[in-house]
């Protein structure tokens, strides 16, 4: 994980959205972009955008996202201040299957300033990578800041991973190191036509 601050290119300045950090290779958070960060955005190469906000997106980001041939994925959350109503762990888990799917790579995850949904969000993927609590913990802390939510770290401490398979039934999913650009993805269809071509 690493913060990327103001870089210059071509005499241009590049400016990433609010809060903006690498989760890993081919994933990145942040903020809500705008207008300034577009230039920033294009050197990402992205292919989709999960937006975890309830609001219709931003026209102008709508524009951007048809000109330069970006997905988006759309999961609302409310964003209120230790919201009462729980978070919808099928809507997270939903996003979480979008994530995963390496074809959706590169891939931003932003929701209004890039701390709780977000943060959310990247601490239950933390926990299908096998981190322990105490490092998901710290990394939501980093980007909520003094506003770190208990709510959200009891939603992410209480996530149920293996519930995850529910919604990756179709998807087999194979790292070959951790961080590693060898992953692919593999499908229960294309395994079964492997064992029929070696069973010949």
């Amino acid at each position: 994980m690493g913060v990327i601050v103001e870089e210059q290119v071509d005499d241009q300045v590049l400016v990433p959205p609010s809060n903006f950090s690498m989760v890993e290779d081919g994933i990145f958070r942040s903020g809500c972009p705008q207008p300034a960060n577009f230039p920033f955005l294009q050197t990402l190469n992205l292919k989709s955008i999960i937006y975890l906000c309830p609001e219709p997106y931003p026209e102008e980001n709508l524009k951007f996202l048809e000109s330069n041939n970006i997905r988006l994925f759309q999961f609302g959350i409310e964003g209120k201040t230790e919201s009462p109503v729980a978070i919808p762990r099928n809507t997270i888990m939903e996003a979480l299957r979008v994530l995963i799917d390496v074809r959706n790579h590169p891939i931003l995850i932003h929701c209004k300033r890039g701390k709780h949904r977000t943060g959310c969000l990247v601490g239950c993927l933390r926990k299908v990578q096998n981190w322990c609590l105490p490092s998901v913990f710290g990394e939501y802390q980093v980007f909520a800041g003094a506003k770190s939510r208990a709510t959200d770290m009891r939603f992410i401490e209480t996530f149920e991973v293996l519930s995850l398979r529910q919604c990756l039934y179709s998807i087999i999913y194979q790292y070959h190191g951790y961080g590693s650009k060898k992953r692919r993805l593999l499908y229960k269809e294309d395994n079964l036509q492997k064992t029929q071509i070696t069973s010949v």
